[in-house]
């Protein structure tokens, strides 16, 4: 790429050298030009006749659709796939595998790079990983202007109201369409001076009066009044809105000469100043809430509307905001409200749950991005990719209209087979539990017709509060979800907080490796008594019902025995006060550390069941961050090594008789499900949406098949086997 001389040479060099090295019989090279256009502009094995000739459309086509959706395709057999778009002149009828990735620079697609094979082949992981390295080199080419005149590309440097893409994180998955709404203007204070301080503070009460009732208002309505986590979240907002020490620095701020207005700024620039260098995400978190109750004062003391909550919204509204508080999501009306874009958010901050909570698409981490969108602007949020598209092309736009379609035709698939069991074609049956932590979540038994709930994570009222709940709410929460399970299992996992989940009512220090710190059962037994008031109260929640518990993050035997002491003193005490009793009481394992593997001897005996936290478990496997993103992908439950584990983990359990089930978001995709399948799991805990898909896949599976491949795989050298199983997948017409 660095060599001197033409550039058309160059480029017929690259895919030469592309070709040879992925073992590919094609290699091509398309670029963006002027009108939302790819032009073919080099090839190995296409007919050279096609270069410069063959053009798509963004959206037509497998690179069209690659472009317009800027993610990676990889087909084994192209040309039966419905969005393949034959040109007879390029005389690629002959090959079938295809692997395609976009080209990007600064978040404009500037093209895409092809490779092709004759024979049906699956390229893998690593294979994808190749290529789109090739194409970030590519882009400092083509982006360099020397191939293509930057202000021809399509993708090229930002024009107001042309068509564009931003690039973010998602905060909520989702696909929605729809116009650009500001959440808010700017205040711009012009009154610093106040001529009479007392007038200033009695201006201030009246407009800390009306912000305290709007969200009094907001907490009385019927969507919160049933309560829930996103009404804990508000109550905690209302904290901080009826905090005497916010309200007397304001006062000290006016009586030195200030205007409300400015007093209340000047105390938020204050704290912002004083949190500048915090790196706790937590504490970030909570701030944003307090710029937010800031924000709204100073609106209710200059009279202008809180925000475009109070204004005529269209019925497709795409909220778009720097950042945001859960009060401000609340006050809009759902109905109208398509997506969010933010230029903060973090995944766990609570406008995100408050979006979670509603089903709300989020996308966030635009950063200065998003000055590129302008009010009325036609939107397109996709937060499955934690992607914006503004002012689309009708070809990109006819690309999610059709997977917008095809994704509500799924869904309605699967609201209509819920009810059918998830039984394999050689009568195995897999039970299928959802997980869950919001009260919320608990509709989705119904909906997805999932067998119960393998994993309720109970630490979220104890995070979003500035003290630890009284026995009364946990007991209410936990009866709560018993009730909503109508007779399904529910298996309550005790607190996982510690580490990066700090609640403010424990102080906690700074660690080098909070995954693998101070969290979880650790915290319980170091605070005995925050483990028996919740013991207690999932006993007393579960009178008349079989309960189900189980502790995160056990290393060894010895602090099972220690937890499951508390429970059997939590019983002896309710015995001998004459209270009422569950059922039955099951006590289990979460097994997320790998030295438990080596103890199932001592530890099944004492266990009723164990539940495989596979997120953390590979983590600790590996040796690896899964939140570092440069480790993002090199690591997974396809390798031989960690599916041989699982495997021996399961057939330890099945030995001495043991229920084992597995509670890992990533079980939620289809082939990880078939690979556990395989391995002989006959229990998963799965998000919600994921039940669908996964029972779907079940119903058309040969578990003796699988078994007898898979076992063939154990061995192998191979960092993954993913691409075998999918071809296995392919081969006995699984569905995935």
């Amino acid at each position: 790429m660095a060599a001197p001389g033409a550039l058309q040479p160059r480029l017929d060099r690259i895919v030469s050298i592309i070709a040879a090295n992925m073992v590919a019989e094609v290699c091509s090279i398309y670029l963006s030009r002027a009108g939302d256009m790819l032009e073919l502009f080099a090839s190995e094995g296409l007919n050279p006749q096609a270069i410069h000739q063959t053009r798509l459309r963004f959206g037509e086509g497998l690179v069209g659709r690659i472009a317009a959706l800027a993610t990676p395709v990889s087909l084994s057999d192209a040309q039966k796939d419905p969005y393949f778009a034959y040109r007879p002149e390029t005389g690629e009828e002959i090959y079938h595998a295809f692997m395609g990735v976009p080209i990007i620079r600064s978040n404009r697609v500037l093209g895409v790079v092809v490779v092709q094979n004759k024979a049906q082949r699956r390229y893998n992981e690593e294979e994808i990983e190749a290529l789109q390295i090739v194409a970030m080199a590519l882009a400092e080419l083509v982006g360099s202007g020397d191939v293509v005149d930057p202000h021809e590309l399509s993708g090229g440097p930002f024009v107001r109201g042309a068509p564009h893409f931003l690039e973010g994180l998602s905060l909520n998955e989702g696909i929605a369409e729809g116009v650009a709404v500001f959440h808010e203007a700017k205040v711009q204070i012009t009154k610093f001076i106040a001529e009479n301080p007392v007038d200033e503070k009695d201006r201030l009460h009246r407009a800390l009066a009306d912000l305290r009732q709007s969200i009094d208002d907001m907490l009385a309505t019927v969507e919160l009044k049933r309560g829930g986590e996103h009404r804990d979240i508000l109550e905690a907002y209302r904290m901080f809105a009826h905090d005497r020490g916010w309200l007397q620095r304001i006062e000290t701020v006016i009586e030195s000469g200030l205007t409300a207005e400015a007093a209340v700024e000047r105390v938020q620039l204050d704290n912002q100043a004083r949190m500048a260098h915090v790196t706790d995400t937590y504490i970030a978190e909570r701030l944003s809430d307090l710029d937010d109750l800031a924000h709204r004062l100073i609106r209710h003391l200059v009279g202008l509307p809180s925000t475009a909550a109070r204004e005529h919204l269209p019925e497709n509204a795409v909220l778009i905001a720097k950042t945001m508080g859960p009060a401000e999501l609340l006050d809009y009306d759902r109905t109208l409200l398509r997506a969010v874009v933010l230029s903060e958010g973090t995944p766990s901050a609570h406008v995100s749950i408050v979006a979670r909570a509603l089903e709300i698409p989020m996308v966030g981490k635009l950063g200065e991005a998003l000055n590129q969108i302008q009010p009325g602007d036609e939107l397109i949020v996709d937060a499955d990719n934690g992607q914006v598209h503004v002012n689309p092309g009708a070809d990109i736009a006819q690309s999610y209209h059709e997977t917008m379609a095809a994704r509500l035709q799924r869904a309605a698939e699967y609201a209509a087979h819920k009810d059918l069991p998830a039984v394999t074609t050689d009568d195995i049956h897999v039970q299928l539990n959802i997980n869950a932590g919001l009260t919320v979540d608990l509709p989705h038994l119904e909906e997805t017709g999932a067998d119960g709930i393998g994993l309720f994570r109970t630490e979220f009222q104890f995070l979003v509060g500035s003290k630890m709940p009284r026995l009364q709410e946990q007991m209410a929460l936990y009866r709560d979800v018993i009730t909503a399970a109508a007779g399904k299992p529910v298996v309550f996992r005790t607190l996982d907080i510690g580490g990066d989940k700090e609640v403010r009512f424990i102080a906690s220090s700074r660690e080098e490796n909070p995954a693998l710190g101070w969290r979880a059962i650790r915290v319980a037994l170091d605070r005995p008594a925050l483990l028996r008031y919740q013991v207690r109260a999932l006993i007393q929640a579960a009178v008349g019902a079989e309960l189900r518990v189980m502790f995160p993050m056990i290393a060894d035997v010895s602090e099972f025995k220690m937890a499951r002491d508390v429970v059997d003193r939590e019983i002896q005490r309710l015995t001998r006060m004459g209270g009422a009793m569950p059922t039955s009481i099951q006590v289990g394992s979460m097994l997320e550390v790998p030295s438990l593997a080596w103890q199932l001897d001592t530890l099944l005996p004492l266990a009723d069941f164990i539940s495989i936290g596979s997120s953390d478990l590979l983590q600790f496997f590996f040796a690896f961050d899964r939140n570092n993103p440069a480790l993002a992908g090199r690591y997974d439950i396809f390798a031989p090594s960690a599916l041989s584990f699982i495997k021996s983990i399961i057939d330890k359990c099945d030995a001495l008789e043991t229920p084992v089930s597995l509670c890992g978001e990533m079980a939620g995709r289809p082939l990880v499900a078939m690979a556990l399948i395989g391995l002989g799991l006959r229990s998963l805990s799965v998000p919600a949406s994921a039940v669908g898909p996964i029972k779907t896949m079940i119903r058309s599976l040969d578990v003796g098949a699988l078994k007898n491949y898979i076992a063939t795989l154990l061995g192998s050298a191979d960092h993954s086997v993913q691409g075998k199983l999918r071809e296995f997948a392919q081969d006995h017409r699984v569905v995935l």
